[in-house]
């Protein structure tokens, strides 16, 4: 009985640290889904970034695999030329965009952190598609502040994806649905938050989570009363949104 109970104590253990970037119930099924439908199409590239990312301390602000998979299909689907990214770590979903984008596509990244940006670089540039970066280091409210100024940049994106800070989803919404084109989209990472979002207040959970949640809570209240988009939830890593503009 004590190695049943070890072993479920095993199981626990590692759904807790899977489930950050799955709320899928069973660990299983999300393994067979890594290893079914996305780790033998995963671009080499994209697998070495991801193995670095693996060893770095903040690791589980990385994008996961699958959404990695399903942001590089969705990019084709809409014909993506024009993006942007707020919130780009070390570059996992930054990469599966450049990859998925035709040789002339521009991203144009923003990150508060050039350091853990330059860490996934090396093999962004040795995948030959550095080129279609334009990265900022600094905050992204000034940055789209300039760019929702100049109206000749309203309307002009094809697909703008924001993993950054949670508590300014909201700053980022008003500015980035002018700039995103009329039928283009917009994707909000995390919009499950780790399951928070239907946690009972005096849930225990980590801190930051915890600090975080009401933000996400407000976010998702926000875009589905919005009527210049249609929304779609999705449960794929931790919760993604998609809103297309319709106006």
């Amino acid at each position: 009985m004590a190695g049943n109970g070890a072993a479920q104590e095993s199981q626990v253990s590692k759904h807790q640290e899977v489930g950050h970037k799955s709320l899928l119930q069973s660990d299983a099924l999300y393994q067979y889904i890594l290893e079914t439908s996305v780790y033998p199409r995963e671009p080499e590239p994209m697998k070495e970034l991801r193995e670095l990312t693996a060893k770095h301390p903040w690791n589980l602000m990385t994008t996961s695999a699958d959404e990695g998979q399903f942001l590089s299909m969705l990019l084709k689907l809409i014909n993506a030329k024009n993006t942007m990214e707020i919130g780009v770590y070390t570059g996992y979903s930054l990469l599966a965009t450049a990859l998925a984008l035709p040789d002339d596509g521009k991203i144009l990244a923003m990150d508060i952190n050039k350091e853990n940006y330059e860490l996934g670089l090396p093999i962004i540039q040795k995948a030959g598609v550095a080129h279609k970066i334009d990265f900022r280091e600094g905050p992204a409210l000034p940055v789209l502040d300039l760019l929702v100024e100049d109206k000749n940049n309203h309307g002009t994106y094809d697909f703008i994806f924001v993993d950054a800070d949670k508590d300014n989803y909201l700053n980022y919404h008003k500015r980035i649905i002018e700039l995103v084109k009329v039928g283009g989209v917009i994707g909000y990472d995390n919009t499950l938050w780790n399951g928070s979002v239907v946690a009972p207040p005096d849930a225990p959970m980590r801190k930051y989570v915890r600090y975080y949640r009401d933000f996400v809570l407000e976010l998702n209240k926000a875009l589905a009363a919005d009527p210049r988009i249609e929304i779609c939830m999705l449960p794929v890593g931790d919760g993604i949104t998609l809103c297309r503009r319709l106006t």
